[in-house]
């Protein structure tokens, strides 16, 4: 029976869309295989990095830092192996009068990184001889200078040689030593011998002037008789010596410092002086802000820079010349911020310019920067790259070189130990006076010796009925 050319149409469709369900799936095999072999390829991909801390740092073996804790979660993210080696030349990466690259840039150019991983400032020069991410890090252009060049006078600046608390406790010692004063020069029978006819020289004020007599070198009568109010008074000179010894070296030190000193806040105090020099660091993107920038302030710093020769060949050298002083170092924000968070005596000028970010660089083109731009916001959006920031920036200083030219409590702690000893051993004699002069008046009067001491201690004491019997006398001697 012959076929039909209906039944020889449907058998040409069906084997027609046999084979093309054949090619889709041999097509799908080959895409799947390359797909495999491109992963085999960049299972493990070269990482380029630089040493700075503390976005790498070398720890035996391994290297750590802000950087490296980055990419680690960025791979659980996307899924890759990596092996990270140090820049061989040391450079962030430049482009030189014949159009190459060095640095960490001029591996990624090369093909000798697969990505670079650093405090990497994103810039239209590297954007277009590589393909960079979005930014994992804000910062900007600032300054990093020593605190006595960037703090100016203030009206206070007489109580800088101490510290409040050492000043607080002047005040409290040269209160204690007037009512120090007061007490024994009521209590001591060799001072005041005769309570119920005499008045007492040393009322409360004029024990407060007494002292500040003495504080200030001038001294004020009457003196103490008694040996009691002599130790104290003594006591308090020696103190008083010393404390001023102490303050007119300390302020003396800081206005010899302070006169051959600039008080810099920002660019532009930066630019219109010439006793600081000031610098940045060599082939960096801080130098080419300067360099292309069409603001005259900004043109102004780079031409002196640039005919100073005052860079410096790396962050560490700009750190340690600001630390010398008489030196300011123009940096990233960021960078200058871990700096003054590790030294004391350095401080971030306000001022911050030219903000931009710090990237992952990857060859021009290159399919994995799309998703390392979407792993970072994740990572921002989740909170790590906060929580990186505050493992890796230290919250405080590190004052174990910084030194403050305030006078710190402890240093005047043995003088203060001093004059409570003289205090104590003051009031000590002054009531052992009393004592005895109540034995010897008991034996007298033939009476206990605590019962008189109480009529002793509460007669000296009684600052309101105490004059008294004076002014009686007084009034019947006018009678008569």
């Amino acid at each position: 029976m012959p076929i039909q050319p209906s039944h020889l149409g449907l058998v040409r469709v069906q084997i027609m869309r046999n084979t093309m369900l054949f090619g889709f799936f041999l097509l799908s095999v080959v895409v799947f295989l390359n797909m495999g072999m491109c992963t085999a390829a960049q299972s493990e991909l070269r990482i380029t990095t630089i040493k700075q801390e503390p976005y790498t740092t070398v720890k035996g073996t391994q290297l750590e830092g802000f950087c490296m804790d980055l990419l680690s979660e960025v791979a659980k993210k996307l899924g890759f192996k990596y092996r990270v080696h140090l820049v061989k030349d040391s450079s962030y990466g430049r482009q030189d009068e014949s159009g190459n690259w060095n640095g960490m840039i001029g591996e990624v150019v090369r093909g000798e990184a697969d990505l670079a991983i650093a405090p990497l400032t994103l810039t239209a020069a590297r954007e277009k001889v590589v393909g960079m991410t979005k930014p994992f890090m804000q910062t900007g252009v600032s300054i990093l200078l020593r605190k006595d060049i960037s703090e100016g006078t203030g009206f206070f600046d007489f109580m800088s040689p101490f510290t409040a608390q050492t000043w607080v406790g002047i005040l409290i010692a040269y209160l204690a030593t007037a009512a120090c004063i007061f007490v024994v020069t009521r209590l001591s029978p060799c001072e005041w011998s005769q309570p119920q006819s005499e008045e007492n020289r040393f009322s409360f004020l004029h024990s407060l002037w007494y002292t500040a007599g003495a504080l200030t070198l001038q001294g004020a009568g009457p003196h103490p008789k008694a040996v009691s109010g002599r130790i104290i008074c003594c006591t308090w000179w020696l103190f008083t010596i010393v404390l001023l010894a102490s303050y007119f070296s300390n302020l003396s030190s800081s206005k010899t410092s302070d006169s051959t000193q600039l008080t810099i806040k920002g660019f532009d105090d930066l630019a219109n002086q010439d006793v600081i020099q000031y610098g940045c660091l060599a082939g960096s993107s801080t130098l080419a802000f300067f360099k292309n920038s069409n603001n005259p302030l900004y043109r102004r710093i780079y031409e002196h820079m640039e005919r100073t020769k005052s860079f410096v060949s790396s962050m560490d050298e700009g750190v340690r010349r600001a630390r010398e002083g008489n030196f300011a170092f123009i940096g990233e924000s960021v960078s200058l911020d871990l700096a003054v968070a590790r030294y004391c005596e350095l401080v971030r000028a306000h001022e911050v310019v030219g903000m931009r970010g710090y990237s992952i660089a990857a060859a021009l083109g290159s399919p994995i920067i799309k998703n390392l731009s979407v792993a970072i916001l994740q990572l921002s959006e989740a909170g790590e790259l906060a929580y990186l920031r505050s493992k890796w920036w230290a919250s405080s200083c590190i004052a174990d070189k910084a030194k403050s030219s305030a006078a710190q409590p402890h240093s005047l702690k043995g003088m203060f130990l001093v004059l409570s000893l003289g205090l104590g051993l003051g009031a000590l004699l002054a009531v052992l006076e009393l004592t005895s002069k109540s034995r010897r008046r008991a034996a007298e009067q033939k009476k206990s010796c605590c019962t008189v001491l109480t009529e002793e201690l509460s007669l000296r004491l009684r600052t309101s009925d105490a004059n008294k019997p004076q002014e009686n006398v007084d009034k019947d001697k006018e009678k008569a």
